[in-house]
């Protein structure tokens, strides 16, 4: 029972009264995958959302205040859901930053991200840090009412909400998690970039901050990372570009595409990388390295391969017909939208037609996936 204390979730009695037992489920091999010591058999998530401590016992719907909201300035596109996030961290265990770029969270993190479509709530994801090699990714599906949320299959929800034009939100299976957090699932959303004080207003489909919501300098402020560092509070870090579209456009890219272009995505590796610690060093640098890059993927009716983003203009470039697409064979992101995002289509497209270097960079020699 202590160690489930230190772990960040409590004890809950199962329906009857019977002693209190921890609600367990144990995911995925691909999530968390490991040996994790004593008493780690035991280590699953509750039926229900309650349960989790989101919320502040005996007033359901109420948000526990040691859960504190936050909104990344570049969000995730789910098909226009409305989205609400809110992170939890033991008291006096501060996030480890000694590595910017791979913040390290204490054991009984949890962070919850809610989604709602027509102002309907369908889920509610929670990400929690079990111990110190294990993360727990699940899923809770909402009622009609809205009244309670309870655990997600294993295998996912198909049809959990209605997008119309015959498409539908999928909750997502749990080993699909791994796909996009990793094998050893990590936060996505909740970097320094994402957090910073300095908020992209160009940002594509940007959330607004509210009074008491997490930023980078909160957590500094209330000594919640470590080590401490003055630089960041005087100068919040952003995407270095000359110009604002850019900006904008590769933190639009950064939130959508970099999980799986960069570190930790199951196709870590694959080529054009979108990483934070790149494109706050030098973010023109990875704009003019997309022009005229060869990829290994053919559009349809096209012979040979495609240029990501060709000198001729976006409708010739791969990145904006992929984002176009929603066929499984050519659509990108390939998981978790189903509903093309036309604003960033629209936006992207605009960006390669005013923004991007009409001939490619010296560097493009390689081909990539």
């Amino acid at each position: 029972m202590t160690a489930l204390w230190r772990r960040g979730l409590r004890p809950v009695a199962p329906a009857g009264g019977a002693a209190p037992v921890a609600v367990l489920l144990l995911l995925a091999q691909a999530i968390g995958a490991g040996s994790t010591g004593e008493g780690d058999a035991a280590i699953r998530a509750p039926e229900r959302l309650v349960e989790t401590g989101l919320y502040r016992e005996g007033h359901p719907g109420e948000i526990h205040p040691a859960n504190r909201p936050f909104s990344p300035q570049y969000p995730l596109w789910t098909d226009g859901a409305a989205k609400r996030r809110w992170i939890h961290l033991p008291p006096g265990t501060p996030i480890d930053a000694a590595d910017p770029a791979a913040w390290e969270f204490p054991v009984g993190t949890r962070l919850w991200k809610e989604f709602s479509f027509g102002g309907r709530k369908v889920e509610t994801r929670m990400l929690w840090r079990a111990s110190d090699t294990r993360w727990v990714a699940v899923s809770y599906v909402w009622n009609a009412d809205g009244t309670e949320a309870t655990l997600a299959p294993e295998e996912g929800v198909p049809g959990a909400a209605d997008l119309g034009n015959g498409k539908s939100h999928t909750i997502p299976a749990r080993s699909d998690c791994a796909a996009c957090h990793g094998s050893s699932p990590r936060p996505l959303g909740f970097t320094a970039l994402q957090l910073s004080d300095d908020r992209d207003p160009h940002a594509l489909h940007a959330e607004p901050l509210t009074p008491g919501m997490l930023t980078l300098a909160a957590l500094m402020r209330e000594g919640l990372l470590t080590p401490a560092r003055s630089g960041p509070a005087s100068h919040p870090p952003r995407i270095r570009t000359a110009s604002p579209r850019t900006r904008a456009a590769l933190g639009y890219l950064l939130a959508n595409c970099g999980s799986c272009h960069a570190r930790p995505g199951l196709i870590a590796g694959v080529e054009p990388f979108f990483r934070e610690e790149d494109l706050l060093r030098d973010g023109d640098a990875v704009a003019r390295a997309l022009v005229g890059r060869l990829t290994a993927w053919a559009a349809p009716q096209r012979e040979g391969h495609t240029l990501l983003v060709d000198p001729s203009g976006p409708e010739a470039s791969a990145l904006v017909f992929r984002m176009r697409s929603r066929r499984p064979s050519s659509q990108m992101p390939p998981l978790g939208t189903v509903v093309r995002d036309q604003a960033a289509v629209d936006a992207i497209a605009e960006w390669i037609r005013t923004e991007l270097p009409p001939q490619p960079a010296p560097i493009q020699a390689r081909r990539v996936p």
